[in-house]
């Protein structure tokens, strides 16, 4: 695998993830509290590798994820998922992760405002999402301030590690978004 997609920031890169970011990925997405409000919680860094060739594989592709890393430095410090959806490949969702001793510096903003500028500018998309727990309040300010707007509340939703949690569904559309800018 190689990393055949790039977008820069300010101060990050943002490219596709390959294998040997298993590593790295797993110093912070394998930290409890930073994998709490997520699907993804790796075990070890084989799961890691496996996550990556799964995920990254397809790039733009309806009904698929992929997974790009943010990069500082050449440090990955980071990864933002792209789940490209219909109809017609117009609408993605998007998740994001950020190792925790890189958190609240804005980096996570600079990242998915990249990532967001890329999807509509670049590939045209119509809608981008965000699906948040309600407890996650970096998260819900984060999109936020990024111009996204609430759309949905769905009670008890996703089970979460045999708990059911609500959902938060955050909506931005690709001419609120330049409007925005």
């Amino acid at each position: 695998m190689h990393r055949t997609h790039r977008v820069e920031t300010a101060r990050l890169a943002l490219q596709d993830l390959v294998p040997s970011d298993a590593g790295a990925m797993f110093s912070y997405r394998g930290d409890p509290l930073v994998s709490r409000y997520q699907s993804f919680r790796p075990h070890s860094i084989a799961e890691v590798e496996r996550f990556i060739k799964r995920s990254s594989g397809n790039f733009n592709v309806e009904g698929t994820w992929h997974q790009v890393g943010i990069f500082l430095d050449g440090t990955l410090i980071g990864d933002i998922g792209i789940h490209f959806i219909g109809p017609d490949n117009t609408q993605c969702e998007i998740g994001y992760t950020l190792a925790p001793d890189r958190q609240g510096k804005g980096l996570a903003a600079e990242a998915v405002s990249g990532v967001i500028d890329y999807l509509f500018s670049t590939l045209g998309k119509h809608r981008c999402l965000a699906s948040i727990d309600p407890d996650n309040a970096p998260s819900l300010r984060l999109v936020e301030k990024l111009g996204f707007r609430k759309e949905a509340h769905f009670r008890k939703s996703v089970l979460v590690d045999g708990a059911w949690r609500d959902d938060l569904v955050y909506g931005l559309l690709a001419e609120e978004w330049k409007g925005n800018r």
